[in-house]
Formats: structure tokens, sequence, C-alpha cells
């Protein structure tokens, strides 16, 4: 008989418990700090790759995860291409998806990516720790990963919480 309510508070107290957490929505990554994972050896015809070597070599990097399918991924595109023509490092990694619709996608959108790994299967998304598309990752100069965003990259979301984690990673480089 007591069974029931005390079930009842146990969850209450948990729930009551996460809602007083730092950063409600925002998934920790386990990569902060740490050197980025390997990215994967995949390539789209005539877009150039990206190598380990690439997201360390001395500039902060923007790793990108997304999909010609995912409509939040088409949203932040301009946000993306904004990124790129500021002269940022802007790498991709097209997960899940079909070769020919990645291509069309960038021809009809244009392509803001110094290079892009091509993954069908998602096994990069997996070593990342990416659970859907868009996320998007900030790599300091050396390769270890600054901040991990998880959605598109638009509106106040970015400029609040994204913008100032680029200028920090920015500042330090």
């Amino acid at each position: 008989m007591a069974l029931p309510p005390l079930l009842f508070l146990a969850l209450a107290a948990m729930f009551w418990w996460g809602m007083g957490r730092e950063n409600v929505g925002q998934l920790p990554s386990t990569f902060i700090g740490q050197p980025a994972p390997p990215l994967g050896a995949g390539v789209l015809p005539g877009i150039p790759g990206v190598t380990s070597a690439d997201l360390a070599g001395g500039k902060v990097t923007i790793v990108n995860f997304w999909a010609s399918w995912c409509p939040p991924c088409r949203a932040e595109h301009p946000t993306l291409k904004a990124l790129s023509e500021e002269g940022l490092h802007v790498v991709g990694v097209n997960m899940m998806d079909r070769e020919a619709d990645a291509l069309a996608f960038l021809g009809e959108a244009g392509n803001p990516f110094a290079g892009i790994v091509f993954d069908p299967r998602g096994k990069t998304r997996l070593d990342w720790g990416v659970t859907a598309p868009p996320e998007t990752f900030i790599l300091n100069g050396d390769g270890t990963v600054a901040y991990r965003f998880i959605g598109p990259m638009v509106g106040d979301d970015y400029q609040q919480r994204f913008r100032p984690e680029l200028e920090k990673a920015l500042a330090a480089q």
C-alpha cells in the first residue's frame, strides 16, 4: 500500500532535481577538452575529404554533421555559408545519406565546406557521439573539442549559445 506513494515521491524528487540543474537543454559531450575522434575516410566525388591533420592544423575548425534529408540542416545551411564567408574553417560530415542526394543539395544550396567526410552508414556519427543531425562541434587549433552544439544554428539559439563559444575559441587561438 505504501509502495505507490513512495515511488511517486521518488519520481517527483528526481524530476525536481533535474529541473534545477544548469544547462537543462544541453547534452554534455565527453569529448570536451579531448582530441577530436578520427573522421571517416569516405568522400563525395569532386569534393575534398577531411583528415585528422586538417582538424589540428592550428586554426579553429567547425565540424558540422548534416544530411540532405534533414530539414533543420537545410535551415542552418545559410549560417554555415556565412561562417565560411567569414574565413572560418568549416568542414562537414554527411551522414546516413545517399551520395546523389548530398551532391544535389550542395549543388542547389551551395557548398560552405572546405572538405566533407561521406558517412552513409553513420559510423563517424557514433564515434563522435552525435545523436541526430544537425550537430556542430568547435575544435581548437590543436584539434581538441571546445564545444558541442546540438540542433540547427539559427536565430537566438545560435547567437546566444554557439557564437559566444566560437568567439571564445577564436580569442584563444
